[in-house]
């Protein structure tokens, strides 16, 4: 197990390091003049050479390439001050390291993600599971028809409404907002109870179809049939057998699903005025403040590599044959 998880880090890192060089050709040596953006409107001339100076863009572009990659690993300084590794840059719109900035909002990101995915974990596979058991029956009928009627709303659309019902007309709910936890924990837990609910209503749907019709395909298998064909209870075969196999697909899309959203869940949060790592990215993207979109592109890569690895981990422990291809 311990080669098995040194590959696939190795692996990552490899993949990590071309995706940071990629990232940092595209949007620094590409044509645009980089500086200009940097500068804004009613750019002096002087002014302009000074950002120029400052960010080392007169600097060859191995030399830009080395400085940004060892700002990485080891730190970087700029005119304004010394940027602690991971050093990310400076963000044109605001003047604040691009780390620290992403580091303010991660909070209120990871709050939704993980209550989120315990939401619809719970949720989603318990019902998916429990309707394969019980297939055929009222139970599977009423737990597919609600995933298939989940499934149909989209964030965007059900949010402004729970907001419409529980925060505007009947004042129930205060207006949803991150609040740190160690500050206090219940306006932390009610201030993302309704974001987080809205969000993990459409996952919710996805996992229970999902759950259910990978669960029936593993009772199908021929070891399943084998084990009720020596007389092992129903029960004893779904939990014993089918219930392990059945997890691979779901490790898969839940793997996808977590790396996406740490790397921000930009509808929900969008929806709810959250300022988290989504919201940050579609800031970046507006004020075409360059720094802060690598610096949010890289984070995200490095949740979905990390995922990967984490999901490669679950698929070895799920199933010994992962580990000896």
């Amino acid at each position: 197990m311990l080669q098995f998880i040194i590959r696939r880090t190795v692996g990552a890192l490899v993949t990590l390091f071309l995706i940071s060089a990629a990232t940092f050709f595209l949007f620094v040596a590409a044509p645009s003049d980089y500086a200009s953006l940097a500068c804004g409107k009613d750019c002096s001339p002087q002014r302009l050479e000074d950002i120029r100076q400052a960010l080392g863009l007169n600097l060859p572009i191995v030399q830009q390439f080395w400085d940004f990659m060892s700002g990485i690993v080891m730190g970087r300084d700029f005119p304004t001050g010394h940027c602690s590794a991971p050093c990310l840059g400076q963000s044109f719109y605001s003047g604040d390291m691009v780390w620290g900035t992403i580091m303010d909002r991660f909070p209120t990101t990871l709050t939704l993600t993980l209550g989120g995915a315990v939401v619809f974990l719970v949720l989603g596979v318990g019902a998916g599971m429990l309707a394969a058991f019980r297939r055929g029956s009222m139970v599977d009928k009423v737990a597919t028809g609600a995933s298939m009627v989940l499934s149909s709303f989209q964030i965007y659309f059900l949010g402004p409404i729970v907001l419409i019902i529980f925060v505007y007309s009947t004042g129930w709910m205060e207006n949803p907002q991150y609040v740190p936890i160690t500050q206090n924990p219940w306006g932390w837990f009610t201030g993302m109870l309704l974001p987080t609910l809205v969000m993990a209503t459409i996952f919710t749907a996805q996992y229970t179809r999902m759950a259910r019709s990978s669960m029936i395909e593993q009772l199908a298998e021929e070891h399943v049939r084998t084990a009720r064909a020596k007389g092992m209870s129903r029960k004893y075969v779904f939990f014993r057998y089918a219930w392990r196999g059945s997890m691979i697909p779901i490790v898969t899309v839940l793997g996808i699903d977590l790396s996406s959203m740490l790397g921000g869940a930009v509808v929900t949060e969008l929806t709810f005025s959250l300022q988290g790592i989504g919201r940050l990215a579609v800031d970046g993207a507006v004020h075409k403040d360059l720094p802060l979109t690598m610096g949010v592109m890289l984070f995200g890569a490095f949740f979905i590599l990390l995922f990967n690895i984490l999901t490669d981990i679950a698929y070895a422990w799920i199933d010994p044959r992962v580990r000896l291809s």
